[in-house]
């Protein structure tokens, strides 16, 4: 396989890894040995002392394909590129949002327990203490040489990363596997130094990331669409689900760069089928001759329900060697199947759960290819080339013939177990799907390939109609519940300073009443069947509602915070008092007052905006222009509150004359901390004015 770009030694010496720079991206570099009495081995790790020992062993034996290629040239080279999803050992005590941890359907979820969770998601994984899950990237050689032992020998080179940035690491891999097996570990020092130079990672952006003398030009998934343990990213309400994108050419979920056409191409009526069992959260075990072929298949299902975020437990590689396996391997019969996408290639696991009730079988069997099928290309304008396995020869979309229905029964009839003779993409299912397949988009599709560059020519294409296709369709199925995430704006002439009215509470039953009346629009109407409330039932009760729904609610609660202080920024004060009556100025004082020791606190604890000076500086100046309207006597039971006094003695304000002499003579002598005789009287006072505007002096607390 050709390389490209070279390295020069010579200027890569002078390099230097700043680690802190390099976890943005990587959490490590390893070089993992297949040894015939010790079995897998990490012989190199960068930067050392990354993961524990057992976390070591996680990484080694997820980084080898379950048997080696069936090329038995005398001598060959056979390199093929994979990904992989394990547990971090070090919080195995957090497990995946599950459906006993969904609030039920019939239940009234409050926009304030909501943003309470979804915080303390936050602050769960801030650091890489709170990651639950590792990406391993691999690039796998298997070299055949009848003069070693066994006849070969096998080495993988393994990018780590807390992030599935799969459109970054497979091309990094092509450059940074073959490299190593020319110069050695030095290697995995000159990637890393390049690694750390790049900018921090933008969610939803293209970047263009230099490694030598080349660079890759790259889209990131958005930030909507990462798993919640990944770091804080600010998210756009306006670029969620359930709204159509404006621009399609952003990624709108993760592994957006997956062959969908390529992956499923002998099954693709089943899509649909497909599609509404990631909705719903349904446990599925793919199984493919290959690493590359299973694991592109699992990333493809990922990216089908796009924009929705998968809360699913995902596996593209998945190994009997896992930790998770001992816990699926003692499910008894009619236990419950935790909802898990797997990829696997041992056949065993057909026997070993056997009561999952989704099984999906993709790919052929592996070519005789010596090379990395992985095309160099920009994931912006196509897809990341073919992994080995997925063969290239002219294949035609299957069409109905009576030959192909006994086919078919047959396979259901035998069951995925006749996989252990011959292997064929098939779907293994008792579910019955909603959605009917959109044939139209079938006929879109070009079909056959003449070459490998004809044939992935076509797969570009085909891909973009069918990412299309069922972005649209998840947009519209989540569409219903976009009454939910409306943030308001005040008015013209409305107060600013009060609180924003929340959002409409959310509760399933009266949710599902509401939809059965008004039917679910015109554009499922026409690609579902009459029970198509029975998938938004099942979807509420699934893994993916729940934590969409409080992220969703979270950032809508975001911007109408941001767009209402956007407008107490730009609030007339004096025009506003000048409509407002007594009681209308008490409440803006508090208000005013609310929000400014808001902003205060924000800044106490790091997490104030850059306009926080001027933002301040606004809120003081409302809040004394109200201060000065006020009847006198209740200006002094105001600056009881040395807290309140302070605030309203600004230095740059008290020159403007607007307290008068007498409350600032009071200000004073509180701040002094002097006797105060009148206390008695200025507490009858506060009495009758709570009586006079009809309230209760148990409520004196509102002015504290």
């Amino acid at each position: 396989m050709s390389r490209s770009p070279s390295f020069s030694v010579k200027q890569e010496l002078s390099l230097k890894t700043d680690l802190e720079s390099l976890q943005q991206w990587a959490v490590a570099f390893c070089i993992i040995r297949f040894d015939l009495e010790q079995g897998q081995l990490i012989e190199e790790c960068y930067p050392p002392g990354s993961f524990s020992n057992e976390e070591e062993l996680d990484v080694a034996f997820s980084s080898f394909p379950d048997s080696v290629s069936q090329n038995q040239n005398r001598s060959s080279i056979h390199d093929c590129i994979f990904f992989f999803r394990i547990r971090r050992r070090k919080n195995s005590e957090q497990g995946n949002v599950t459906s006993s941890e969904i609030v039920g359907i019939d239940d009234e979820v409050s926009s304030e327990s909501m943003k309470g969770k979804v915080i303390n998601r936050i602050k769960n994984r801030n650091g890489t203490k709170g990651m639950k899950y590792l990406y391993g990237f691999v690039f796998n050689r298997q070299r055949h040489d009848e003069r070693l032992k066994r006849g070969g020998e096998q080495k993988s080179v393994v990018i780590l990363s807390h992030n599935p940035y799969s459109s970054v690491f497979r091309p990094l891999l092509q450059i940074m596997g073959p490299l190593y097996f020319d110069i050695g570990k030095k290697a995995l020092e000159y990637i890393a130094s390049y690694v750390s130079m790049w900018p921090t990672p933008v969610p939803g952006k293209q970047m263009e990331l230099h490694i030598g003398n080349a660079m890759l030009k790259v889209s990131l998934p958005p930030a909507h669409s990462l798993p919640f343990e990944i770091g804080i990213f600010e998210e756009s309400a306006s670029a969620m689900a359930p709204f159509l994108p404006s621009n399609q050419s952003i990624p709108q979920g993760l592994f957006h760069d997956s062959d969908i056409f390529g992956t499923f191409r002998g099954i693709l009526l089943q899509l649909w089928l497909l599609w509404e069992l990631m909705l719903i959260g349904e446990p599925i075990l793919i199984i493919g001759p290959t690493p590359p072929q299973c694991c592109e298949a699992v990333a493809s299902l990922v990216s089908l329900v796009a924009p929705l975020p998968c809360s699913v437990d995902f596996r593209p590689y998945f190994t009997i060697h896992d930790p998770d396996f001992k816990h699926l391997n003692s499910l008894r019969e009619g236990d419950m199947f935790p909802p898990m996408v797997l990829g696997v290639t041992n056949l065993f696991f057909l026997k070993a759960l056997c009561n999952i009730p989704h099984i999906v079988s993709v790919g052929s069997p592996a070519s005789n290819s010596n090379q990395v099928a992985f095309a160099s290309r920009s994931s912006a304008s196509r897809i990341p080339g073919r992994p080995e396995g997925f063969g290239l020869q002219q294949l035609s979309l299957k069409k109905f013939s009576p030959s192909s229905l006994l086919s078919a029964i047959k396979l259901r009839r035998d069951g995925p177990l006749c996989l252990m003779t011959e292997h064929k993409e098939a779907i293994w299912s008792t579910y019955v799907a909603t959605t009917k397949p959109d044939t139209s988009i079938l006929n879109r599709l070009i079909d056959a390939g003449i070459s490998p560059r004809v044939e992935e020519s076509m797969s570009v294409v085909n891909n973009e109609i069918l990412r299309r296709h069922f972005l649209e369709l998840t947009t519209n199925f989540l569409a219903p519940f976009g009454p939910y995430f409306r943030a308001s704006t005040p008015s013209e002439g409305f107060l600013p300073f009060i609180d924003p009215p929340p959002l409409p509470p959310f509760n399933g039953e009266e949710f599902l009443a509401n939809l059965s009346a008004r039917g679910v629009g015109k554009f499922l109407s026409k690609r579902m069947k009459s029970n198509w409330l029975d998938l938004y039932k099942r979807f509420l009760k699934g893994p993916n509602f729940m934590p969409w729904f409080q992220r969703r609610r979270t950032v809508v609660e975001q911007e109408q915070h941001r767009l209402w202080r956007q407008a107490r920024m730009k609030a007339d004060i004096q025009l506003l008092i000048s409509k407002m009556s007594e009681l209308e100025i008490v409440d803006s004082f508090n208000s005013i007052e609310r929000h400014l020791q808001g902003e205060i606190l924000m800044e106490k604890s790091g997490r104030a905006g850059v306009d926080f000076a001027e933002t301040c500086q606004k809120l003081k100046n409302d809040l004394q222009a109200v201060f000065s309207v006020l009847p006198e006597d209740m200006q002094q039971l105001l600056l009881m509150n040395p807290e309140r006094a302070t605030l309203l003695q600004c230095p740059s304000v008290t020159g403007l004359g607007i307290l008068s002499p007498a409350v600032s003579s009071w200000c004073v002598r509180i701040k002094d901390g002097h006797s105060l005789p009148i206390l008695d009287h200025f507490c009858n006072l506060a009495r009758c004015i709570f009586q006079t505007f009809g309230g209760d002096w148990s409520a004196s607390r509102y002015f504290y």
